[in-house]
């Protein structure tokens, strides 16, 4: 082997798992024009893909969720159950699409490509870049295999709680803002499970399309004691409740007049690439300085060190989720580098030390 050849970074090994000969076909092609991809092969149905799995070992998998003989969320419980390992789904963006991807990510899958129902080679096409970053950000992806901690279906916040977590409701704490992306959706479900529900109102901000954040929030509120809604504009930020961001809207806290707090939801740009915003909406949380925390999670990308920063430098205790934990340390690791973060957990202990912030003097606040 040549030192060039040597010296050549590994390219991600990709196998590609769907029905449709012709999505099989467009994947193959947009995936093995990136020069840091190289598909390993493909599979018509899961039956075929577990042969070639034990054969090829890939890095990534991207899975179809309707396929003949096993569905691709049945597939994906086996692997996560059997052989942990990255994988990308490829899902429709309709009401039916967001609950099986939804699914899919509560049971370890990395991220999902939308799949166009219409005109495909011209919708691939356009989905090309995204494709491929998908891909390659799954490859460095931190995956829990089936039987780690996960969250519970519908136990109670309050048990396993000790003292350290601090007390229900802090009462001097008005807000709790949560922001999260690649990863978020199992974290998400995870850290809310060990929330009380005389907890501060939190406020969530996690990247995903408009169609997909109320189903999110109500198999959120389904399985947790705390009240999960998409959040509206104007809606009283109260305790217990837990406020999604719509997808493709801004999420912001606001004080009416009297004092009420509300969530502000509105139009706009992408900031830090994302509408919603992590960084929108921890900036509206500065405001209000020591009376917030603020936790930024998993996720690909820098949305919300920035914010965070604001945070802490109003007085606010910020918390980043720690390297060892994340699906992608890739936010938190920016809010880190930017000192933005008073403390690093790891996800197990981000509840316990969000409420009993609201009962101690933030020493990272300036």
């Amino acid at each position: 082997m040549s030192d060039s050849e040597a010296q050549k970074p590994k390219r991600v090994r990709v196998m590609i798992v769907d029905d449709s000969a012709l999505v099989r076909e467009m994947l193959t092609g947009i995936l093995s024009a990136d020069p840091e991809i190289e598909v390993v092969g493909t599979a018509p149905d899961p039956l075929v893909a577990r042969e070639k799995i034990k054969a090829l070992n890939p890095d990534v998998i991207t899975l179809d969720v309707e396929m003949p003989h096993m569905s691709g969320i049945e597939f994906l419980e086996k692997i996560m159950r059997l052989r942990p390992m990255p994988v990308v789904m490829i899902s429709t963006l309709t009401q039916e699409g967001a609950d099986t991807t939804l699914r899919a990510l509560e049971l370890g899958a990395v991220d999902y490509v939308a799949k166009p129902t219409q005109r495909l080679s011209e919708s691939f096409g356009a989905l090309k870049e995204a494709i491929c970053s998908k891909v390659k950000m799954a490859a460095t992806a931190r995956v829990r295999g089936a039987g780690t901690a996960r969250r519970p279906a519908a136990a109670p916040a309050q048990a396993g709680r000790t003292a350290q977590d601090g007390p229900a409701a802090p009462s001097h704490l008005d807000a709790i803002a949560i922001g999260a992306s690649t990863g978020g959706v199992e974290a998400l479900g995870e850290l809310l499970a060990a929330v009380p529900p005389g907890a501060p109102g939190i406020l969530v901000v996690q990247h995903m399309p408009g169609n997909f954040t109320g189903r999110f929030a109500a198999r959120l509120d389904a399985t947790l004691p705390l009240k999960v809604v998409e959040a509206q504009d104007g809606a009283a930020i109260l305790p217990g409740c837990v406020y999604i961001g719509p997808g493709g809207r801004h999420l912001a806290l606001a004080r009416e007049a009297g004092g009420k707090l509300v969530c502000r939801v509105t139009e706009g740009p992408a900031e830090s690439g994302h509408v919603p915003s992590v960084d929108h909406l921890f900036r509206s949380m500065a405001q209000l300085g020591s009376r917030t925390v603020g936790v930024i999670l998993t996720g690909m990308g820098r949305d919300g060190a920035a914010g965070l920063k604001l945070m802490r430098e109003a007085g606010a205790h910020t918390i980043a989720q720690d390297a060892a934990t994340s699906v992608v340390y890739g936010m938190p690791r920016v809010a880190v580098e930017l000192d933005a973060a008073a403390a690093v957990l790891p996800l197990s202990r981000i509840a316990g030390a969000m409420l009993a912030a609201g009962n101690a003097t933030n020493a990272g606040g300036r």
